[in-house]
């Protein structure tokens, strides 16, 4: 027996690696299909605003780190204790992600049911609760997602214990699969079937997985064991990283740095082009599916090299890491049109959209060769070393949006805030500027260094390009958007959030709360105004002596009152009213209160991701309850 499981670890067919790669890719699909559709949820059940995103994102990171690092700590374990092939425990896993399609949705409902008493979504104790319940609700099913990868790298060992390289291979398949989830569940899916159908698909993915890899297993009973002990055996050549040299913490800090900058980045990039992208449903999706384009493009490139014996050394990587993240800051200068027409061309919306997602494509497309890279290199093959790399990585990508959306962008602009993140990949070149040849090493140093003085010194933001044109600039920040007010008369003055128009000093929102007011059967005792825009509409339900109330999502454009009316100070004293920092749909269903009159106006566009949830049947439904 012995023997012929000598023969069986050495080998594995062209069949076998396509049925992986399918497994893979169908598990990448499920995935992603899970985080949009949790991601629309818990906006719909927690609020539309950057914590809920940020919860989510976060939490279905640390599940991954969770996960890999677990899986690759225990599965050697498992299968000596109980014989089973890994490839059984990976069936498991997927069945377990699949049961999650059913659990999640309860768990929000019951979640959104228990927070409805927890205050404004501004508050301390809201915040916390909710990151809490959303973590509850769906951090195990992605405990379980993390583990996949070190529970089918086990099995890639039992079958080819010579085998270096399974991490890059099924994070191809991976990304490949978590791309095209991404764009089909958000663009498709979701708008044929909804929620609720969507997950039961994404469902039955895994568990086509799970009966898949039970057949595998099947095929496998009797010689896990075995082969899991000749793996352990073997010794595998040119292996250049041994757990605890210099070298082995030098991959694990550029993992844990390149996941953070580039996780930190995709949020600064969905703000920074979202003038240009706008804020329809699927503007984050456009951007996430061009990041896991670029990501696959790099790691089929990665693979094709590996196969060639000529992958790219990690010092020409890192430096052309750091050229590459100056690029959507280049692409995002508000003057290019002006100096693309002087040549006779013109630039569409559509086509600087198109070329503000090509500019983060070489960067995504040059980490997805060096992170499979360098988890190989770590790794070779070894399912518990590329579970803890792996999990460095995801670590990163935790604390990465956290850090951006928390700590840098309310303090700075998008595009200082992108200088920033690039300056760990520009302390990481520093051990690799020995292993450049001189030439590329002047080239390469001479063009990020000429990109960081154009990004400091001359590049122009949307946010510069209105100090400049436009008269009575004031700039507000805070965690959930960036704020524009300017204009130095009154009815000329307009409000921006994230470089959309908001609204403009005009009459016409004082006659959305006057008719509705004017024609009221009886008397009308309160008001509820449901995005506060630049409070004309709350302070002329003022004006009528009522109980007012004003319910808006993002600070700063409460703060911003007084730049559009001067007696904004003796209207926010006004006993009467009170603005609250909320969402519009959880506060009317958290309210006790009953509303003579109820004025909306949320922002445009009436496609946009927030008033998308504000124009629905369940929302005028709560309407009529209050």
């Amino acid at each position: 027996m012995d023997r012929a499981v000598r023969v069986d670890v050495n080998r594995m067919n062209l069949s076998t690696r396509r049925v992986l790669f399918l497994l893979f890719f169908l598990s990448g699909f499920c995935s992603l299909a899970y985080q949009v559709v949790w991601t629309r949820m818990a906006f719909a059940s927690f609020g539309i605003i950057t914590p809920v995103l940020s919860v989510v994102l976060s939490v279905f990171m640390l599940g991954l780190a969770g996960g890999a690092w677990a899986g690759g700590r225990f599965i050697a374990s498992l299968v000596e204790k109980t014989g089973l092939s890994a490839v059984i425990f990976y069936a498991g896993a997927e069945l377990l992600i699949g049961v999650g399609a059913f659990a999640v949705p309860k768990l929000f409902a019951a979640g959104e049911y228990l927070l409805l008493e927890a205050g404004q979504t501004n508050s301390l104790g809201y915040l916390s609760l909710s990151a809490l319940v959303l973590a509850g609700s769906i951090l195990p099913w992605c405990l379980f997602m993390g583990a996949t990868f070190p529970l089918m790298m086990a099995y890639v060992r039992e079958r080819d214990c010579q085998n270096t390289e399974s991490f890059s291979f099924l994070y191809l398949a991976n990304v490949l699969g978590a791309m095209s989830g991404t764009l089909l569940t958000a663009v498709v899916l979701v708008e044929l079937l909804g929620f609720r159908h969507t997950l039961w698909v994404a469902a039955a993915g895994n568990f086509i997985i799970a009966v898949t890899g039970g057949c595998l297993g099947w095929k496998q009973r009797g010689f896990a064991a075995v082969a899991t002990a000749e793996a352990k055996r073997s010794t595998v050549p040119g292996n250049p990283t041994l757990p605890g040299d210099s070298r082995s913490r030098l991959i694990k800090w550029i993992l844990f740095s390149t996941g953070f900058g580039a996780m930190a980045m995709e949020v600064v990039w969905t703000r920074a082009f979202t003038p240009v992208l706008k804020t329809q449903v699927y503007s984050f999706a456009v951007v996430v599916f061009t990041y896991l384009g670029a990501t696959f493009l790099g790691s089929l490139a990665y693979r094709r090299n590996l196969r060639a014996g000529s992958v790219r050394s990690t010092a020409e990587l890192i430096f052309s890491l750091v050229i590459a993240a100056f690029f959507p800051i280049l692409a995002n200068d508000y003057r290019l049109k002006d100096w693309v027409s002087l040549t006779g061309l013109h630039i569409s919306q559509d086509f600087h959209a198109v070329l503000l997602l090509l500019s983060i494509s070489p960067f995504c497309a040059i980490l997805g060769y060096l992170t499979p890279r360098l988890i190989d290199e770590y790794a070779a093959g070894q399912p518990r070393d590329a579970g803890k790399a792996y999990a460095t990585n995801v670590i990163g990508c935790i604390l990465g949006p956290l850090v951006a959306s928390y700590g840098l962008l309310p303090n700075l602009g998008e595009r200082h805030v992108l200088i920033l993140l690039t300056s760990p990949f520009l302390i990481l070149c520093l051990p690799f500027i020995a292993a450049l040849k001189r030439r590329q090493r002047v080239g390469m140093m001479a063009t990020a260094g000429a990109a960081l003085v154009w990004s400091l010194f001359f590049a122009v933001d949307f946010e510069g390009l209105c100090a400049r044109t436009q008269k009575n600039t004031v700039v507000r920040r805070d965690y959930a958007a960036s704020l524009i007010s300017y204009g130095d008369s009154q009815l000329a003055k307009r409000l921006l959030v994230n470089g959309i128009g908001m609204t403009v000093l005009t009459p016409v929102t004082k006659c959305m709360v006057h008719l509705p007011l004017a024609f009221h059967h009886g008397r009308p005792e309160s008001v509820l105004v449901i995005c506060f825009g630049m409070g004309t509409t709350y302070r002329s339900a003022l004006s009528w002596g009522l109980e007012t109330t004003a319910v808006e999502l993002v600070p700063g454009v409460k703060e911003a009152f007084g730049f559009y009316h001067a007696d904004a100070p003796q209207v926010r004293q006004n006993p009467r009213g009170r603005i609250i920092i909320d969402d519009g749909r959880r506060y009317l269903k958290r309210t006790d209160e009953k509303f003579d009159v109820i004025v909306i106006d949320p922002p445009p566009p009436i496609e946009a991701a927030g008033s998308s949830l504000l124009y629905s049947k369940e929302f005028y439904e709560l309407h009529e309850r209050t």
